[in-house]
């Protein structure tokens, strides 16, 4: 039997998890327009690939950084996570096309280039991009919080140390043997900045100040570069059932991953000492940053 501490830390964690997810589709729902609006062929395509299934990640760590800064649930913090979310979708619909990693499966179904073709879905990634902005500009919170949370994304998902960036050297190493700190760049690039993007954006919605600001961006560094390790380990380990995706995707691609540089089990203690990094950034927010805690706990140990 579970000791009942561990067991209520995960009753806990299921509840922060499944409050989270709902509320971000909820407001995905309200956000992307219907697939009878016109042109329909596109809402339908947005709509796939969001509705798709998926953790919602990224928004539960904007709004749990955001409950862990003000005391409480910001009001239409959501707004902000759907718009995340939408970006986080529109990478991967544009990962997943023939010209980069040329997957045929996302969260247990068919790729959006699969079911609508490559210039629909090409389209779809686009639109939801250019909907989280203006989704971002109308945020309610003050307009030097706005411009702010504005900034950190957009950097967050460019070509220096952002996500397109790390994509790009991803696909330069395919086939060669990267150093250490060119895999550590991609990762954090390609990964670990928008997931700290989003845990700096909800503090910041939630009128952090610049102290708490650099705490949640290293908390940020540090699990999401687990994050994207754990995935790479998962990728090795787990069947294209249990991901969701396509399994062995980065071992036929001969990507550059720590299991292929360090070995599994040396990953997956690198994993495990970033989290406890991580939980030194926190040690200033006591007991509010505990739900923060376990999330990140969640990164590491899950099996999809």
């Amino acid at each position: 039997m579970f000791p009942l501490a561990l067991l209520y830390c995960l009753l806990m964690l299921r509840e922060t998890l499944e409050r989270g997810q709902h509320a971000t589709d909820a407001a995905l729902d309200r956000l992307i327009p219907l697939e009878t609006e016109p042109p329909a062929s596109i809402h339908k395509a947005m709509r796939h690939s969001v509705f798709a299934g998926g953790k919602r990640l990224r928004p539960i760590l904007c709004i749990e950084a955001g409950r862990m800064i003000a005391g409480s649930l910001p009001a239409g913090i959501e707004d902000l996570g759907a718009a995340l979310e939408m970006l986080h979708t529109y990478s991967l619909i544009h990962d997943d096309l023939p010209a980069l990693d040329n997957d045929d499966l996302r969260r247990g179904r068919p790729t959006c280039h699969k079911v609508f073709g490559e210039a629909i879905a090409i389209l779809a990634g686009d639109a939801l991009q250019t909907q989280a902005y203006e989704i971002l500009a109308l945020l309610k919170c003050p307009p030097e919080s706005r411009v702010r949370i504005i900034a950190e994304i957009a950097h967050a998902t460019g070509t220096i140390d952002g996500m397109i960036g790390g994509q790009v050297v991803d696909l330069e190493a395919e086939h060669s043997h990267p150093a250490a700190e060119m895999l550590e760049y991609i990762h954090r690039s390609k990964t670990a900045a928008l997931i700290t993007a989003s845990l700096i954006s909800g503090g910041l919605y939630a009128g952090a100040n610049d102290s708490q600001v650099q705490k949640l961006r290293a908390f940020g560094l540090a699990i999401g570069l687990a994050f994207q390790i754990v995935d790479d380990v998962l990728d090795v380990t787990q069947t294209s059932e249990q991901l969701g995706k396509t399994a062995g995707k980065d071992t036929a691609s001969e990507k550059a991953t720590y299991p292929a540089l360090f070995g599994i089990e040396a990953s997956l203690r690198k994993a495990d000492a970033l989290v406890d990094d991580a939980f030194e950034q926190l040690k200033t927010f006591g007991g509010r940053g505990e739900t923060l805690k376990e999330l990140a706990r969640f990164l590491v140990e899950r099996k999809n």
